[in-house]
């Protein structure tokens, strides 16, 4: 959900970041706390059972997970809105960034759990678009775009292109409620996912040989 980096570069002074440290990380090694947190982000403050509602899950699972992201400072309880009744939580941030080559080596097992999850996120992201791909307004369905490049770099070229990708995003209007208030008729959210993956196959390179490229590349 929103926004989640993985990559070669932290956050660039955005002050309601947070970037993962072991406990963090720890706790965000499951999808549904993933989930969670994004869900908070996207829609606003709510309760377990709302979001749990969203996720196709039990309130108790909900609250559950909910709990433990508050111990871990990720979500808070929105005291304004809750009651005796019912407990309405918050994300206490916007965006997460994971960017941490030592803690990845200390934490391999929680950090491929939440890399397993973000992904996971994003494939279920996609099937919903093409979901309602059908009833969107052809202005939409014309903006709509999945495409691979095959690219041969090096790994200095890789965070080149990824430092210019970033400053391509970066001229463009994030989604924020406050920026979602003042926006022009017409903008809706946009979710524009990029993955950098490395495919470190020699043989498979050498077989190939002269001529063969992706099958999607450009789609």
């Amino acid at each position: 959900m929103a926004d989640t980096g993985v990559g070669l570069e932290g956050p660039q002074a955005e002050a309601d970041a947070v970037v993962l440290d072991a406990k963090g990380l720890r706790a965000l090694a499951h999808p549904v706390r993933v989930q969670l947190v994004g869900l908070l982000r996207k829609y606003g403050p709510s309760t377990a059972t709302r979001l749990a509602e969203r996720l196709g899950v039990n309130s108790g699972t909900a609250s559950y997970h909910l709990r433990q992201l508050g111990a871990a400072g990720f979500v808070e309880e929105d005291t304004e809105r809750g009651n005796a009744r019912e407990r309405w939580w918050r994300s206490v941030h916007r965006t997460t960034w994971f960017n941490d080559p030592e803690l990845t080596e200390r934490e391999p097992d929680a950090a491929l759990a939440y890399l397993r999850s973000v992904a996971a996120i994003y494939t279920l992201r996609t099937q919903q678009t093409l979901n309602e791909l059908p009833a969107m307004p052809r202005a939409w369905r014309d903006s709509f775009d999945m495409s691979d490049w095959a690219l041969r770099l090096t790994p200095e070229e890789t965070a080149a292109l990824y430092r210019e990708l970033r400053d391509v995003i970066a001229g463009y209007r994030r989604d924020t409620p406050e920026v979602a208030a003042s926006a022009p008729e017409g903008a809706e959210r946009v979710t524009l996912i990029t993955y950098l993956l490395p495919e470190l196959d020699a043989s498979a390179t050498a077989d190939a040989g002269p001529g063969s490229a992706s099958g999607t590349e450009g789609s």
